[in-house]
């Protein structure tokens, strides 16, 4: 009797759940190896931060996962089907989302345009839905429904940088993958954009490359360090900022 309350009583252990993973993930360009990683688990839910000094191949590693390119060695596998062959807008459509380095917009087209394609691409893969309503509601999260009938080319760096997210959102995904999202962005706005990320993240798990350490610190629940391709190191923030082999090569510590 007493051995059963016990068994009762002992807490439930939550086990993380594989959402995006790859093994053996090589990246070659002509005598270059850009990327060349063992392993790599994203958990749903999670936030995870991608750090790395220039040229470690963090945007590579990521365009792998996505599907921009293809890799030339490993698998690739989003909740549990392998996805290594699969083109960028077929992962798309089962909730890979990803955001740029470099604006990618529409210019000519207003704010709400610019959101409403993906919000309507969305549609289409869940056989319908109101296209404005997800396209609204996607400004709206990223701050920026007061602007939706303003041309795109016409805002801010900062702003730019907010509507593509808005555009990665109105695809509804379940990762999205954010490649240095606070660059251009004002410290008023950073402060902003940490908290639309936390709340995103309460529904999607977010894959995020960010040279701003502390917006990393901020969010990452945990942090995958690269160097010249590989893995250099993975853990919580507090591991990473006590890694002596990670501020050697990153931190500067």
């Amino acid at each position: 009797m007493v051995g059963t309350m016990c068994l009762a009583q002992r807490p439930t252990m939550t086990v993380p759940i594989e959402q995006l993973s790859a093994t053996g993930l090589v990246k070659d360009f002509g005598g270059l190896r850009a990327v060349d990683v063992d392993a790599f688990a994203l958990h749903a839910g999670e936030i995870r931060a991608v750090i790395g000094p220039n040229g470690a191949g963090k945007t590579t590693f990521v365009g792998l996962l996505c599907g921009r390119f293809p890799p030339t060695a490993g698998r690739i596998r989003f909740e549990g089907r392998d996805i290594t062959g699969m083109p960028a807008h077929e992962r798309v459509g089962l909730g890979i989302a990803y955001t740029f380095q470099i604006t990618s917009i529409f210019g000519n087209l207003s704010l709400y345009d610019n959101v409403a394609l993906p919000a309507q691409r969305r549609a289409m893969l869940d056989g319908g839905g109101d296209v404005r309503a997800r396209a609204m509601a996607a400004l709206k999260r990223v701050g920026l429904a007061d602007r939706a009938t303003e041309i795109a080319s016409a805002q801010s760096y900062g702003h730019q940088r907010l509507l593509e997210v808005a555009m990665g959102l109105a695809l509804g995904p379940k990762v999205l993958i954010l490649d240095e999202p606070t660059q251009g962005l004002a410290d008023s706005e950073i402060a902003a954009f940490i908290d639309l990320v936390r709340e995103v993240a309460r529904e999607t798990t977010i894959l995020l490359i960010e040279h701003n350490m502390p917006v990393v610190m901020a969010l990452a629940e945990r942090i995958t360090v690269l160097d010249r391709g590989r893995i250099l190191a993975e853990g919580t923030p507090e591991a990473i900022r006590a890694d002596a082999a990670v501020q050697a090569a990153y931190l500067g510590g």
